[in-house]
């Protein structure tokens, strides 16, 4: 069997055992992009900056037209709690 059926074998089975309430599962609170601005002190067009998305697409967020999650929660997350942390690996990082 491939490597992608042996995936996906095995991440149908975490998906029952979920389901029935086995297995480990970490869930988080949701986090709101809008608080997550306002206490980073951060201005709409700084934040999508920062989160490395156009302006337009935060503010989706902000208004609610679009959910947050995976990856880009993460990262709120990190914000929330150290912004100072994000700015310094992202000019840390050499530009494209």
């Amino acid at each position: 069997m491939s490597t992608f059926g042996e995936d996906l074998i095995q991440s149908l089975n975490e998906a029952l055992a979920h389901s029935k309430g086995e297995g480990p599962a970490i869930v988080h609170a949701p986090v709101t992009p809008r608080e997550v601005r306002e206490q980073a002190k951060l201005t709409q067009s700084q934040m999508a900056t920062l989160m490395g998305m156009s302006l337009s697409g935060y503010r989706k967020w902000e208004q609610g037209t679009r959910r947050v999650s995976g990856p880009a929660a993460t990262l709120l997350r990190i914000i929330q709690h150290e912004p100072a942390a994000v700015r310094r690996a992202l000019l840390a990082s050499p530009a494209p």
